[in-house]
């Protein structure tokens, strides 16, 4: 990494940031952080698109932690709609209950304190603090991973997975201001995710592809462990997803035998409702019936 290149590439890329950062209703400057916790922990693995719709109707159906704290945890779920991974419902709905209960309805801002919330990790509590309180944290996503990895030391893409190293880099390029290092880290997830995308990014619209040590190396392919793309169609994603979708239409109690109408695979589908019980997303009434939870 070029410690000489470090403040024009902070300069550089949170103009650019300023400059063309796409229009969320959660960076609205009078969103409260409840709405900044959950369009993080919506977001995850989810196009901010699909997020963006979803997130009204939650800010608006529940302003704050308090609201969604009294509704039943099934209509977390049912007004989940298709983000996918609906245990994130149950989490945000567990997480709201915490807040409102011991933090007086509002987000904490200390990183470790957020972490102290049901299905809070590392990055959301340092998102959360940084986005919503302004605090210095280190934010790392796979935009930010990819973007640094590129930026300092020249790899096309990063790790499959977090390493200690790219750690260490994230912290070692965050700004010192506080305002700054708030900034730096969303406009480095947004570079990566309008412009240094995984798959063909758009180099040319970079505002630091002079600094970039992977374009000085050439660019040259990504040459690491093979990656594995997700399937969807026939997995028990699907399924548990089809199973849950009846659930969210039905608004109230389903019978066995229409849930056996959504899938044909008995010991498939039998798995996938086993496994929403096990989850707390589905609650079995009397063995013939299935609502969601209450």
């Amino acid at each position: 990494m070029n410690i000489d290149d470090l403040g024009e590439i902070h300069c550089r890329i949170i103009e650019w940031y300023r400059r063309e950062q796409r229009e969320l209703p959660w960076r609205n400057a009078d969103c409260s952080a409840w709405g900044v916790l959950l369009s993080e922990v919506m977001s995850q693995q989810t196009p901010v698109a699909r997020v963006a719709p979803i997130w009204l109707e939650w800010m608006e159906r529940w302003p704050t932690p308090a609201d969604l704290a009294t509704a039943p945890p099934g209509e977390a779920v049912r007004h989940w709609g298709r983000l996918g991974y609906p245990r994130r419902a149950l989490r945000l709905h567990e997480a709201a209950t915490a807040i409102a209960r011991d933090h007086d309805n509002v987000v904490p801002s200390d990183p470790v304190v957020l972490q102290s919330l049901p299905g809070i990790g590392t990055y959301t509590a340092a998102a959360v603090a940084a986005f919503a309180y302004g605090v210095r944290t280190v934010v790392v996503d796979t935009n930010i991973r990819r973007v640094e990895a590129r930026l300092f030391t020249g790899d096309a893409l990063a790790a499959p997975t977090l390493t200690a190293a790219e750690s260490r880099l994230a912290a070692a390029v965050l700004p010192d201001d506080d305002e700054d290092a708030a900034v730096w880290n969303v406009a480095s997830m947004e570079l990566g995710a309008v412009v240094c995308t995984a798959k063909n990014p758009t180099c040319g619209s970079c505002p630091v592809l002079d600094l970039c040590a992977w374009q000085r190396a050439g660019a040259p392919p990504y040459d690491g462990p093979a990656r594995k793309g997700q399937k969807w169609a026939g997995t028990d994603r699907q399924v548990r997803g089809k199973l849950l979708q009846t659930l969210r239409d039905a608004h109230g109690p389903v019978s066995r035998g229409t849930l056996d109408l959504v899938w044909s695979d008995e010991a498939q589908r039998d798995r996938c409702l086993a496994g929403l019980i096990e989850d707390g997303l589905v609650e079995p009434l009397d063995g013939e019936q299935f609502a969601l939870p209450t």
